[in-house]
């Protein structure tokens, strides 16, 4: 059994709404010195077996079209034993 973990961000040139508003709460609850806060999504899927170098070109596959939106978004997928 594995686990992999599929990290969602938008990309850099999107404005993130989300991400202004907890920056601007953060100040508010005496946190200073954050610049920037961006906001994401993650997936933590189970493999049953082993991760195979054809199972990983699948999940991203999926990652890329089912788990984010590419026009705006970018994935990272990593492997955890």
């Amino acid at each position: 059994m594995a686990i992999v973990v599929v990290d969602v961000a938008l990309k850099p040139e999107i404005l993130d709404p989300q991400g202004r508003a907890v920056q601007g709460a953060l100040g508010r609850l005496g946190l200073h010195g954050v610049t920037d806060v961006r906001q994401g999504k993650q997936f933590v899927l189970t493999i049953d077996g082993e991760v195979t170098a054809d199972k990983l070109d699948e999940i991203k596959k999926i990652a890329e079209t089912l788990l984010s939106n590419p026009v705006i978004e970018d994935f990272t997928v990593e492997v955890k034993a």
